[in-house]
C-alpha cells in the first residue's frame, strides 16, 4: 500500500464540506485505491482564495519541499477544496510543487481522473475556473445584498466605532440586545443598528470635533490631551492622531449610514472607493454631533490639507470683501469659497487682524471678543469642558 496525506479545508461554503463529509469521501476513495492515510493537513473556516492564512496547506507544501513528506500522494476532496484562487495557474502552481517531489495530488470526488492525460487537463483546468467563478459570484451576490440592507438603514458589518454600540434587532424591528466586540447577531434574520454608547464616549466624539471646528487643534494635540486626561480608546488603548482623524472624517458621526468607502474584494488589494461608489442612507442613526459642527470641522481639515499660504488668504478674503462691500465671522463662515473663520483666528492671531490686512475696518474693536474666544480654548477652558467627558 502507499503512504497518503490528507488535505481538508472547510469554509463557510455548505454543510456538504464539512470536515467530517470531506474525511469519509477521502477514507473511502483510500481503501479503494490501497492507501493508507498516515498524515492529515487541516484548514477549518478558511477562504480557499488565497494560501495566506492557511496554514494546513502552508504546511503541506513545507513538508514537500522540504523532503519532510513520508507519503507519495496527496489527498483532496475536490478541486475547489485544494482551493478558489483567481488565477487558475496559481492552483496549478501548488499542484506542480507536489509532482516534482514525485508526490501526487489526487481528487476523490471528482469524475476524472488525476493521471496527466489531455482529457483529465482539460477537465481540471475546467473546474479550477468554476471554482474561481463560484467565489466571484458569491462575492458579487454578497455585495449586492449588503448594499439593500444598507439603503435600508442596517448596519453592514465592522465594529461600532468610538462612541456607539451595536444593537439586535429581529425582523419585527424590536430591539434583542446589545452586542459585545467580537460577538455575531443570534439569527441570520436579525439586523444590526448602531445606537449611542456611554455618555462619557458621546462628550469625548463631541469635544474633539469641537477642538477641530472652533479652535482649529490637530489630532494630534486632540489625542495628546485625551490621554493626558486619562481617557482611553476602544479596548482600553491610549489615543493617537488616526483615531482622531477617523472620528472626524466619518459621516455616522451624524447619523448617515455610509458603506463601501473601502473595499477588498477577493482577497485583493484595499481600495478607497471614489465617493459615487460608496452607498449610503443619510439619517440612519441618532448622531452624536450636529451637521453644522460636522461641516466646520470638515472645512477646517481641508484647509490643512491644502497648505494655503498666507497671502493667498488674504486674497481670498480680500475677494469675499470687494464682492460683499464688508466682512463678518457669519459671512466667511457661509461663504464656503475661503477658509473657516478659525484658520484666520489660528493663522493671524485673530480675526480683526485679518480684517486689517485685508483692508477691512469693522464698525466696532473685534479684540474683546477675540479674547473671549481664546479665553474659551485656553488650557483653563479646556480643563473646565473636559471635566464633563
Amino acid at each position: 500500500m502507499k503512504l497518503a496525506a490528507q488535505y481538508v479545508r472547510m469554509s463557510t461554503d455548505h454543510q456538504q464540506y464539512s470536515t467530517d463529509n470531506q474525511q469519509d469521501a477521502i477514507r473511502r476513495y483510500a481503501d479503494a485505491n490501497q492507501l493508507a492515510v498516515v498524515r492529515s493537513y487541516f484548514d477549518e473556516g478558511k477562504s480557499g482564495l488565497s494560501v495566506q492564512g492557511r496554514d494546513g496547506l502552508q504546511s503541506l507544501l513545507d513538508d514537500v519541499t522540504s523532503g519532510r513528506a513520508d507519503y507519495q500522494v496527496v489527498l483532496v476532496c475536490d478541486v475547489s477544496r485544494w482551493g478558489r484562487f483567481q488565477d487558475a495557474d496559481e492552483s496549478a502552481y501548488y499542484e506542480f510543487v507536489c509532482r516534482r517531489a514525485r508526490i501526487h495530488v489526487k481528487y476523490c470526488m471528482e469524475p476524472f481522473r488525476n493521471d496527466g492525460s489531455p482529457m483529465s487537463a482539460v477537465m481540471k483546468g475546467l473546474k479550477r475556473v468554476m471554482a474561481a467563478e463560484y467565489s466571484r459570484d458569491l462575492s458579487a451576490r454578497v455585495f449586492a445584498g449588503k448594499c439593500c440592507l444598507v439603503r435600508m438603514g442596517f448596519r453592514q458589518g465592522g465594529p461600532p466605532g468610538y462612541g456607539y454600540r451595536r444593537m439586535v434587532i429581529d425582523s419585527q424591528g424590536k430591539p434583542r440586545g446589545l452586542l459585545k466586540l467580537g460577538e455575531h447577531k443570534f439569527a441570520t434574520t436579525d439586523r444590526v443598528v448602531l445606537v449611542p454608547g456611554p455618555m462619557v464616549e458621546q462628550q469625548a466624539v463631541q469635544w474633539i470635533f469641537r477642538q477641530v471646528a472652533r479652535s482649529g487643534s490637530k489630532p494630534k494635540e486632540i489625542a495628546r490631551a485625551l490621554n493626558e486626561k486619562g481617557l482611553r480608546f476602544t479596548s482600553g488603548r491610549p489615543w493617537d492622531d488616526g483615531d482622531i482623524s477617523r472620528i472626524l472624517s466619518n459621516e455616522k458621526y451624524i447619523g448617515n449610514n455610509v458603506f463601501n468607502r473601502c473595499s477588498e474584494k477577493l482577497k485583493t488589494e484595499r481600495i478607497r472607493n471614489p465617493a459615487d461608489q460608496w452607498v449610503r442612507f443619510d439619517g440612519a442613526f441618532v448622531p452624536l454631533v450636529t451637521r453644522k459642527l460636522f461641516d466646520h470641522a470638515q472645512r477646517v481639515m481641508a484647509h490643512w490639507r491644502t497648505r494655503i499660504t498666507n497671502p493667498a488668504a488674504i486674497d481670498l478674503l480680500r475677494d469675499l470683501l470687494m464682492r460683499e462691500g464688508h466682512l463678518s465671522e457669519k459671512l466667511i463662515d457661509a461663504s464656503g469659497r475661503i477658509p473657516h473663520s478659525e484658520f484666520y483666528r489660528n493663522r493671524f492671531g485673530s480675526l480683526g487682524n485679518a480684517y486689517a490686512l485685508a483692508g477691512f475696518t469693522p464698525d466696532r474693536d473685534l479684540s474683546f471678543l477675540e479674547g473671549l474666544l481664546f479665553a474659551g480654548d485656553s488650557s483653563r477652558g479646556f480643563a473646565r469642558e473636559s471635566t464633563r467627558l
